[in-house]
Parts: C-alpha cells; structure tokens; sequence
C-alpha cells in the first residue's frame, strides 16, 4: 500500500463522514504488559460538525486525536478522513495528505517566530506545494481580526491574537478537517471566547469539520456534539451540549473512573 486510499465499498456512510475510526486499538510499552490508550474505538463524525472530544486523564483524548489526524498510526484498525485510509500507508504520502486534507490548531499555537502572521499561514500552502495566493491569505487574517497586523511577528501579539494567526493558517488551505489540541488552553477568558467563535463560524459558514480535545466544558458547549472517553474506551456522547451538563457528566465519569481504578487496586 502507497498511502491513503479510497475507502471500500463496505463502507458507505463514509462519503457523509468526515472522519472515521474502526476498531481502534493503540497500545504503548512492551508486548508481554502493554499500555491500552486506545481500546476498538469505532466512531464516524459527521461532515461539517464541530466535535468536541473529552475525558478524565488519562483516558485517551490526545492519543484518539493524534490517531484520528494520522499523526500517529493506531496499533490496529482502521482510519479514514474524507473517505481516504490513512491507516498502513507509506508516511510519506501519508505527509502529503495531511498537507492537503488536514489542519492543526494546538494549545502552543506552533508559529515560526521568524516569520510574520502572513507568511505563517501561508506556509501550509507552500509546504504543500501549492500556488499562494497572499490577498486569499490577508483575506483569512481579516476574518479573524487580524487584518492590520499581518506584517507582525509572532512575538510582537498577544497570546489570543497568536492562536488567532494558528487558526487562520489552518483554515486558509480549505482543508476537511480541521484537529485542535486545547486550543484554548494557553488564553484567558475573553480570546478563548473569540477562538472558539472563530472555530465555531469555521463550521458553519467555511463547512469544513472541527474535532477539538478540551477538558473545558464551556468550550465543549460550542460543539456540536461531545465525545467521553474513559480508560482508553468511548463511553458515551451528548449532543448540542451545554456548559454545565458537560460538567456533570465530566463529574460522574470521573467518580466512576476513580471507583474503577480503587477496585482494580484493591482500595
């Protein structure tokens, strides 16, 4: 196998799919006394959705993220984005999908301090070998406030305004999906509000899909849905959610997960 391929027949729904895992397994550590962080996950989120993904620690929320976004191959099963297979292709033609169908929006927002908030989003384009088109770029940075600082190194914004940057360079290469990592874990109150509008708006006018890891149940209730999952499993979901019902079913998670682990160890 080259890279990732067109899914098979016997998967239909996958063409309303944005992204898909089947029976996703991921183990770390030696064979004889493995660590489960991922155990036969299967889910499809849906094209053009905002999805927040959370548990307690531990669970398996940044290892489900980085297996969905081919950043890290699963021990077994299947991965799909936009009908593709990523999982047991050639890691480089793995690369050039990610460049073309995936952005990323992480909690250090990851811009290079050399160059500009225009040149930052536009390096996707260029690493994909893609023309750059810089007014299609400034137009990105001015849907995000950020018209008048183009020309601005990263050190000279605030923390808000650098995830802002983060979330134009990874909606201006028009991408499927886009995977965020606490994205506002690093901000305050107020640019968390904006960036997770930003997202939110991304969604529903760009169409494109939003799978977001969080431990925050206010900026869960900006998805469309919430994903929980416990000791590497998926247990549960809720739709249009709300701050404080996420907060409570976080809470009985926990006491469950907590419970769980006292039994396993004899507590």
């Amino acid at each position: 196998m080259d890279g990732p391929r067109h899914a098979p027949n016997s998967h239909p729904t996958q063409q309303a799919e944005a992204v898909r895992l089947v029976s996703v397994r991921k183990t770390y550590g030696a064979a004889d006394n493995p660590v489960v962080a991922l155990n036969n996950v299967t889910v499809g989120l849906p094209a053009g959705t905002f999805t927040a993904v959370m548990g307690p620690s531990g669970s398996g929320k940044s290892t489900f993220l980085h297996c969905a976004a081919g950043l890290d191959q699963p021990t077994s099963g299947r991965v799909f984005i936009d009908g593709a297979e990523l999982t047991g292709g050639d890691e480089t033609a793995l690369t050039k999908f990610r460049r073309q169908r995936v952005g990323f929006v992480f909690q250090q927002f990851n811009l290079l301090p050399t160059l500009t908030a225009l040149q930052n989003v536009a390096l996707p384009l260029r690493l994909a070998g893609r023309r750059v088109d810089l007014r299609h770029c400034r137009a990105v940075l001015a849907s995000v406030g950020l018209a008048e600082r183009a020309d601005h190194l990263p050190a000279e914004l605030s923390g808000g305004q650098q995830q802002r940057v983060a979330i134009a360079r990874a909606i201006a290469a028009q991408p499927r999906v886009i995977f965020a990592d606490e994205p506002t874990g690093a901000l305050d109150t107020t640019a968390a509000r904006d960036v997770l509008g930003l997202l939110r708006q991304s969604v529903r006018q760009g169409g494109q899909t939003i799978v977001m890891v969080t431990h925050d149940p206010v900026a869960a209730s900006y998805a469309d849905a919430v994903l929980f999952l416990a000791d590497g499993q998926l247990v549960g979901s809720l739709t249009r959610p709300t701050a404080d019902a996420v907060a409570q079913r976080m809470a009985r998670l926990s006491d469950e997960v907590a419970r769980r682990h006292q039994v396993a160890v004899g507590v």
